[in-house]
């Protein structure tokens, strides 16, 4: 965007009642507005936002609203939750276009159509910052001095192209630390996965050769390199070299093996993202190919929130959008479907690649077969997930028959702590739903209350369960959204549904419902007990599905506490008392350690001897000896 957008502040027009909702409001509106571009917001009557949209012409856009028929049941329904609306002004569509899909993410409207996994995606990085260039994968921005290959689907796709890599082009994957320290070839030069630079067994010119061979392949030109390394195969091979003519041969082996696995590899299409689209019973399910140097890295599935009456290309243009928020697109993009406003969004996703990006919807030849490829792979995945919801509903009514809720339960958090005699405590909280395991909104707790005894099972649980519903009561008060839980699982018998039962009261959420999961008789699985605030406690019967999945969601919030748990034991072992110090970065620290051998040693040094190593200045040097006289 060159210009801030200019806002219109129109909660309530001049001259409208503050009674006024639905296409009466809507119409109120029309009167203050211009045929300029720009968003417009939709509020309810608590000002939580309904619906983000843009528009080429906002007073033409917004009048469709105030027809008093023609509308879909889900516009009409939000036509008439409609209490405000908002405006904001810009100078172009294609400003208006991107600055709506930044609202919808921050905003997430309910009538929009949202897309719920924006994780990065990994690339290969051939980081060039030391003369023997270093291989690895890559996720995040792209600050460090190399050269970027992707994006790949996953990090499994990465990895599996980092080990065929590796296994043609011998180059290097560890660090410039562990490359610099090594006297002797690592165990990837013995399996024949590194040409070993860092002892000298390849000189730096060859190694370049190496690297610029790695670069061909991941811009889809194997077939030249393969080509050249049966050449120099042979010209080994006749100058009696046989060794070498042995190491090109298991070269070009590996380099066969890698295009044989390889399940998609266009000829004709060198770059591509290839979405398809399929809808059916109110879901939907986006399947995503990436197409890069001629060969197929992978492909993810997305599964779009939608309010079930979206058509194809308002699913396919909300997606797009928001799927190319803070990603390069390619230069190509290959629909199943087409979208509301091709042109429009061909521009702006030209702009943000700062060069031409085409997007088109094939009919025949390879390009179609891709997309029909991606297609079925969409269609196959909703009707799996399809499958699986249904599955996961019908244990849900169950789980709330067997445990008198008041209906199925769509958000479910269970809680679990871990800890050696106290040490390193943690809580873990899981959150499972209607589609199972909802990973994002997993959470860990580092235990810091001070007063609580080591091992007190009892206020590590209050600790934790207080500061969840701090939170909650602090970010949504009024339970408008759908972070709070309808169902509390507890790790624990009588003893912690009680402390946590007062915990909830204390804070004035007692109406959530939460049961305990004792191991019961021989803590053995099957015989658990399950205990609730002010009743007896009882059992399901060993084959019960209810019992089954009970078990697998107490298991789960088992296993993420005891991760946490071990994460930050491992941690703390690795901890180096030098960290504490201010001004003693990572190459300080390599020194110190160098010089002295080990910490315990440093912490007895004298202010000389430690001045005698190399970066450690006289204040320096004061500074550690005061640290460790004060421990």
């Amino acid at each position: 965007m060159t210009d801030s957008p200019t806002e219109k502040p129109a909660e309530t027009p001049t001259g409208t009642p503050a009674a006024k909702t639905g296409q009466a409001l809507i119409q109120d509106y029309l009167k203050t507005l211009d045929g300029s571009p720009g968003v417009y917001r939709m509020l309810d009557a608590q000002g939580a936002v309904l619906y983000v949209g843009k528009a080429r012409n906002l007073k033409a856009r917004v009048s469709n609203y105030a027809r008093g028929s023609g509308h879909s049941a889900r516009i009409a329904r939000m036509i008439r939750e409609t209490c405000s609306m908002m405006f904001l002004t810009t100078r172009t569509e294609t400003e208006a276009l991107l600055l709506e899909q930044n609202l919808i993410k921050q905003l997430k409207p309910r009538y929009n159509v949202l897309l719920r996994d924006d994780k990065s995606f990994p690339n290969i990085l051939v980081a060039k910052s030391h003369p023997f260039a270093q291989i690895k994968k890559h996720r995040g921005a792209k600050s460090e001095k190399g050269d970027y290959y992707g994006p790949f689907a996953s990090a499994g796709a990465v990895n599996r192209t980092l080990n065929h890599l590796q296994r043609v082009f011998l180059l290097r994957s560890c660090t410039d630390a562990t490359f610099s320290g090594r006297s002797r070839p690592c165990l990837l030069y013995q399996i024949k996965r590194c040409s070993a630079p860092c002892v000298g067994r390849i000189g730096l010119e060859d190694y370049k050769a190496l690297v610029a061979d790695a670069e061909l392949f991941l811009r889809g030109k194997s077939t030249a390199i393969q080509v050249q390394l049966a050449r120099e195969m042979s010209a080994a091979s006749e100058a009696m070299e046989y060794e070498r003519a042995a190491a090109l041969r298991d070269r070009i082996k590996a380099l066969t093996a890698v295009q044989s696995v390889q399940a998609i590899n266009p000829r004709g299409v060198p770059e591509a993202d290839v979405v398809a689209l399929h809808l059916e019973g109110g879901q939907a399910c986006v399947q995503v190919f990436f197409i890069r140097g001629n060969q197929s890295w992978g492909n993810r599935d997305f599964y779009p929130k939608l309010n079930g009456v979206e058509s194809a290309d308002e699913v396919m243009q909300a997606f797009l959008v928001q799927f190319y928020d803070g990603k390069v697109p390619p230069r190509m993009i290959l629909l199943s479907h087409g979208i509301e406003d091709p042109d429009l969004m061909t521009e702006a996703l030209s702009e943000k690649a700062g060069r031409k990006v085409t997007l088109g919807v094939p009919q025949r030849g390879e390009k179609a077969e891709l997309v029909e490829n991606a297609l079925r792979n969409a269609r196959e995945s909703l009707a799996r997930r399809m499958s699986e919801s249904a599955a996961q509903a019908r244990l849900l009514e169950a789980l709330a028959e067997a445990f008198d809720l008041p209906e199925a339960p769509q958000r479910i958090e269970i809680y679990d702590n871990s800890h050696i005699q106290g040490t390193n405590a943690v809580g873990g909280m899981v959150v499972a739903g209607p589609e199972g395991w909802i990973k994002s909104q997993y959470r860990k707790f580092n235990i810091k209350g001070t007063e609580i005894t080591p091992g007190d099972d009892f206020g590590m649980m209050k600790e934790v369960l207080t500061r969840r519903f701090s939170r909650l009561l602090k970010d949504d008060p009024d339970r408008q959204t759908d972070i709070w839980p309808d169902l509390l699982l507890i790790d624990g018998g009588a003893g912690q549904v009680s402390a946590v039962h007062e915990i909830m009261v204390e804070m004035g959420v007692e109406d959530i419902p939460m049961i305990g999961v004792a191991k019961g008789q021989d803590r053995d699985h099957g015989k658990e007990e399950f205990h609730r605030p002010g009743r007896r406690p009882f059992a399901l019967r060993m084959n019960d599905p209810v019992l089954y999945f009970v078990q697998r969601l107490r298991d789960e919030a088992h296993r993420w506490a005891i991760g946490t748990h071990r994460a930050k034991r491992a941690k703390s072992v690795m901890a180096n008392p030098l960290d504490e110090i201010a001004g003693v970065g990572a190459a300080r620290k390599r020194a110190l350690l160098a010089h002295f051998g080990s910490a315990k040693a440093v912490s007895r040094a004298g202010l000389a001897d430690l001045m005698a190593v190399d970066g450690i200045s006289e204040q320096l040097a004061q500074k550690i000896v005061d640290h460790f006289q004060k421990a």
